[in-house]
């Protein structure tokens, strides 16, 4: 139980790492949340401030999640097998909870897409480089990134259920889907209302900052 508990708070302080925030004041000078949509994320980094700084956010929350399983790799010595996935899975989970719901910031972070990836990559790497292709590819089919965000979840699901590594894993990731299908509730809205900003169109937009 110590463990599950260390493992949670490991993960849950390094998704706290605000990046888009934190570089955002630092080099742009400007509060991430007063602009776009108003989350400290890397599709609203790269919607308000560039898509080169969106890369640099996207990149650097991946790396949040990544660091969380690999951590708990190296110190608990565990494994993607049964006895070692449910302390990963709940690294890289608490990793997107710290960073959907940043203590230091009124709990009101992103929406923990990019810490997912990272998280996917460090399970196993062609699983994250996968997840990162679908993505990409849905998005710019449908020119949505919460549509793509559907794509990578439902592959988060198939390739839990693939790793055949028991029941607490797959209860975490239905339960992470479902927390980032209600984050994204507003943008499939926008969508259906066809207000939504297109990712092609958003890449043409010059910066705000």
């Amino acid at each position: 139980m110590q463990d599950y508990f260390l493992v949670i708070v490991l993960g849950y302080l390094l998704g706290n790492f605000q990046t888009s925030f934190i570089l955002g004041k630092l080099i742009k000078k400007v509060d991430i949340r007063t602009l776009g949509r108003g989350n400290a994320g890397a599709s609203n980094a790269v919607e308000s401030l560039g898509w080169k700084f969106g890369i640099v956010v996207a990149f650097l929350d991946a790396f949040k999640g990544l660091l969380a399983i690999l951590l708990v790799r190296y110190f608990f010595n565990v494994t993607l097998d049964t006895q070692g996935a449910p302390l990963l899975y709940l690294a890289g989970y608490s990793a997107v909870l710290g960073h959907i719901f940043p203590f230091f910031m009124n709990f009101k972070g992103g929406k923990g897409t990019a810490t997912l990836v990272g998280m996917m990559i460090g399970l196993n790497p062609w699983f994250g480089m996968i997840g990162i292709a679908l993505i990409v590819a849905i998005t710019y089919v449908t020119d949505f990134v919460a549509i793509g965000t559907v794509g990578l979840l439902v592959w988060m699901i198939a390739g839990t259920v693939y790793f055949n590594i028991g029941l607490y894993p797959l209860i975490l990731t239905i339960l992470g889907m479902l927390l980032s299908v209600y984050l994204h509730l507003p943008n499939f809205q926008r969508i259906k209302d066809k207000n939504e900003g297109r990712l092609s169109l958003v890449l043409k937009r010059k910066k705000v900052v």
